[in-house]
């Protein structure tokens, strides 16, 4: 709380729009999905006509990235707006710390109601996803959530998820599952006067890739892992359509803000590239590991649909909506790494001026539009530099030939880090740092699942499990 006082300190002049006037807000986010892998984007094989529709009828982002080339960090990047390392989560699964100030809370403070659905994995646990305990410190509810249903990771047919912390068995497909449960609340919730604001995290399409049959039916022409995997990603679009079709017929789409992005780039055993020709995937700082398909759907303000390369990144998310929402500015002694781009979502919008900085695990990237400084080891090792806008495949590296432009955007990012240094030891904080960071651990290593071992493993998805991310 002390964070989120620290973070909206309140100008005299900013007044917040009145519940009727405010949108409700849907972030939707899916696992491991390519930059190259929808239908507009003209896969030879998948279709996303759901999507497709949305980008249509919406703002199609087609330079936005995840704010890191992982899930945790990305996911940490979106509800704070900050760096992932800025935040505690540092690798895949490792927990983000109590002390953030979170999107949820700013707008349950603001008056929205507000839930999350689907993936968490922000409280410290790895291997495949099981119901978020009702005692974890780092559930949900806990980070501004009235409402929650979630597991700690990735989840696929029939899951068990936890609801407000009472574990639930669900029979289906888990993009469907996790939709329907969604518009329950929606329209349970729509009756009030109260603006709504959902994340809907998707568990697909990540790993173990497992579609029905139905869904595998238009790639039997493929191997049969492409089939489970676009499989899945034509069943999570299908339920983005039930989506989009419950809010139509409530009457509330024409004020319904749905922003849909990936939360990190695609693996690597599929053909032709998920990532649209992208170097790199999944874990790398290059285009591939960080590029993700973004659309904002937004009908009472986006009201000319367009394609726009406009850059920008999840750490974006949280000023623009805490903007759209008429809360303050965030205060300048509490970082925060993204901007407001709600101009860009508006109208086009012909540079951006602030950088779009990513550290993960030694790697380091830093975008100036159109260049892109690339490192692997950013304390010691040698930077690369691209222009984008001349190599969006990243393969010609010119900062020998452009040197001053290279020493200074790494001076730059130098800069940068050693602030994001002070706030992973804690000075963003008003008191400083509480706890130490607990590291990312297994659930079936942990004592605090030792309960439920017993009822776990005879689940089939849990049978075989190891330290998965």
């Amino acid at each position: 709380m002390r964070a989120l006082l620290l973070l909206l300190t309140l100008p005299i002049a900013c007044q917040v729009p009145k519940a009727q006037t405010r949108p409700h807000i849907i972030l939707v986010m899916s696992d491991d999905q390519g930059w190259g892998e929808t239908g507009y984007r003209r896969h030879p094989h998948l279709k996303t006509p759901n999507l497709d529709a949305m980008a249509a009828n919406g703002l199609r982002l087609d330079h936005f990235y995840a704010g890191s080339p992982l899930c945790s960090p990305t996911r940490a990047s979106v509800l704070t707006g900050r760096n992932n390392d800025r935040t505690g989560v540092l690798v895949v699964g490792q927990a983000m710390r109590p002390q953030e100030a979170t999107l949820a809370q700013a707008l349950r403070a603001a008056g929205y109601a507000t839930a999350h659905f689907g993936k968490w994995h922000l409280n410290g646990f790895k291997g495949p996803g099981v119901p978020v305990l009702a005692t974890d410190p780092r559930h949900p509810g806990h980070f501004g959530y009235d409402h929650w249903l979630a597991t700690t990771n990735f989840f696929d047919q029939n899951p068990l998820l936890s609801r407000n912390g009472t574990f639930e068995t669900f029979t289906g497909n888990p993009s469907e599952i996790v939709i329907r449960e969604a518009l329950r609340f929606i329209d349970s919730a729509r009756r009030s006067d109260r603006p709504l604001f959902l994340t809907i995290w998707f568990g697909s399409p990540h790993q173990p890739w497992i579609a029905s049959p139905e869904d595998r039916k238009p790639y039997q022409h493929l191997d049969s892992l492409s089939q489970h995997h676009y499989g899945e990603i034509s069943e999570m679009d299908r339920s983005i359509g039930q989506l989009r079709n419950g809010l139509r017929k409530w009457g509330i789409a024409d004020n319904t803000l749905i922003w849909f992005n990936s939360d990190n780039g695609g693996v690597k055993p599929f053909a032709p590239d998920v990532n649209g020709g992208l170097r790199g995937f999944k874990g790398d700082v290059y285009e591939g590991g960080l590029r993700v398909p973004c659309i904002i759907e937004w009908p009472a303000q986006i009201r000319t649909p367009r394609v726009s390369n406009f850059p920008a990144v999840t750490m974006d998310i949280f000023p623009t909506l805490t903007h759209i929402a008429g809360l303050p500015k965030p205060n300048p002694n509490y970082p925060m790494d993204g901007t407001d781009i709600r101009s860009a979502l508006i109208s086009d919008t012909p540079s951006r001026q602030k950088p779009i900085p990513f550290r993960y695990q030694g790697r380091a990237a830093w975008v100036e539009y159109p260049y892109k400084l690339v490192t692997r080891n950013y304390r010691n090792g040698r930077f690369e530099l691209y222009n984008l806008q001349n190599d969006p495949q990243e393969s010609i590296d010119i900062s020998t030939r452009e040197p001053v432009t290279t020493q200074r955007l790494i001076n730059a990012f130098q800069a940068w880090s050693l602030s994001v240094d002070r706030s992973h030891a804690g000075h963003d904080y008003p008191d400083g740092l509480h706890h130490p960071d607990p590291p990312a651990s297994a659930w079936f290593d942990s004592p605090e699942y030792a309960p439920f071992f017993e009822m776990l493993r005879k689940r089939p998805e849990y049978k075989n499990v190891s330290s998965q991310e």
